[in-house]
């Protein structure tokens, strides 16, 4: 039986987006879990997850461990879970993430819900597997602040329940490469897809209020926020998975010149000393650069998910945007110009109206077992509304500055945005008419 195009179509762009992880014995077939969310297929679940790293509940157990066990770190203060902390949603609420001594990085944490999902790790795609990503921060200096691999291993070796549960897990023992294994198998299981915007669009109309519908449309039509962050069969975590210069490190940063520099000190494929340049040094604002040293890829950095958005701010690569309403500001006005600004970053147009229902739409993307915690960021991020740094209205409504025109509002009379994008079978979407007028 031939698939719909539309689920033929998904699976072409996620095995293209996961290629970078396929190998030969991952063409086993291994079993999605029994609890997956409806934001989450189990297409998906399968495609992204090596069969042989597929998170066993002993691998689980022991990775839970790990994560959350600040001895760790070289003096016993951090853990994986310092930065990723499962009461706000997997992020840890600041700026820029705090290390070892107090030590601050130069790059906000994203949460880590989902993550099993992305083509990529970090803000600029320098680890292409969890285990990888797992890996680096226990290395890096500012983070977790261990000398090196052996130094990792040796010190668990110390710990008696260790040394029993790595022999139980993998049958040998403790060493750093089964250690990455077993935390990227607990983060495995950190998948999220259960809220009211799913319900939504899998039919409950009453899952949305009226503004939060307007936003929905908003978010498809006029505010073109679909353009990155679609939100359909083919992009369930709201993300493109790719790389843009939004104008966020533009606001202290001379590209051209870092770029200069940049490409007489990175060493391509280093992956220790990109670690270190993106986390510890001014080259941090260079992005995908760093990885590629490509000069399209200058101050780019991730789409992030928008799934749980509302509960893991600050918000950017450098967390310099406090709420969400500041985000609507900085897209608003087409972001902050630069030689390598994406170019489609333009003024929106949006009046405050309006940004009040894109962000109420917004919070319909935070998980119910969140949600307690998103009503209680909501009423704080509304009482910051009064101080909107990144407001332009002169340039957001095309009186001053050059950054394009708006994009057409649909004609909600013909056909509205908020009807388009579903999950499950192409059965549910209904055909677009081709008669012509």
């Amino acid at each position: 039986m031939r698939p719909p195009c539309g689920v033929a179509l998904s699976l072409a762009v996620l095995l293209f987006a996961h290629s970078g992880q396929a190998q030969p014995q991952d063409r086993e077939v291994v079993s999605s879990p029994a609890d997956l969310p409806p934001g989450v297929s189990a297409v998906l679940w399968k495609l992204s997850v090596p069969p042989h790293l597929a998170p066993t509940p002993e691998r689980v157990l022991l990775g839970e461990k790990l994560f959350n066990d600040q001895r760790l770190s070289v003096d016993n203060t951090v853990s994986c879970s310092t930065c990723h902390d499962p009461r706000l949603g997997f992020a840890d609420a600041k700026p820029v993430s705090e290390g070892v001594k107090g030590q601050k990085v130069t790059r906000n944490s994203p949460t880590i819900l989902n993550a099993l999902f992305n083509a990529s790790q970090f803000w600029d795609g320098r680890a292409s597997t969890l285990e990888d990503q797992a890996k680096l921060p226990i290395l890096n200096p500012r983070e977790m602040g261990m000398p090196d691999e052996a130094a990792v291993v040796a010190k668990v070796k110390t710990i008696p329940e260790y040394v029993r549960d790595f022999q139980k897990v993998f049958n040998r023992e403790v060493n750093f490469d089964d250690l990455a294994v077993a935390i990227a198998a607990f983060e495995r299981t950190l998948y999220s897809g259960n809220a009211r915007f799913d319900r939504f669009i899998t039919g409950d109309a009453k899952a949305f209020s009226a503004a939060e519908r307007r936003g929905w449309a908003l978010f498809n039509g006029k505010a073109r926020c679909n353009t990155c962050h679609a939100g359909n069969v083919v992009s369930p975590l709201f993300s493109d998975q790719k790389f843009h210069n939004i104008g966020i490190a533009a606001h202290k940063t001379d590209f051209p010149q870092l770029a200069r520099e940049g490409l007489k000190v990175v060493r391509t494929g280093d992956e220790k000393q990109i670690d270190e340049l993106a986390l510890e040094t001014r080259f941090s604002e260079l992005g995908r650069f760093l990885v590629t040293k490509q000069e399209n890829d200058v101050g780019a950095f991730k789409t992030p998910t928008l799934r749980n958005i509302a509960i893991t701010g600050p918000y950017m690569h450098d967390g310099s945007l406090v709420t969400l309403w500041d985000v609507m500001d900085h897209y608003n006005k087409g972001g902050v110009p630069n030689p390598y600004l994406d170019g489609g970053m333009q003024r929106l147009g949006l009046t405050e109206t309006e940004i009040d229902d894109v962000v109420a739409f917004l919070f319909t993307l935070t998980d119910e077992q969140f949600v307690k915690f998103a009503t209680q960021e909501q009423a704080r991020q509304r009482g910051l509304k009064s101080k909107r740094p990144e407001r332009d209205t002169a340039v957001a409504m095309g009186k001053k500055g050059n950054l394009g025109d708006l994009a057409p509002n649909p004609d909600l009379a013909v056909k509205n945005p908020a009807d388009i994008g579903v999950y499950g079978t192409e059965a549910q979407v209904k055909p677009a008419s081709t008669s012509k007028p």
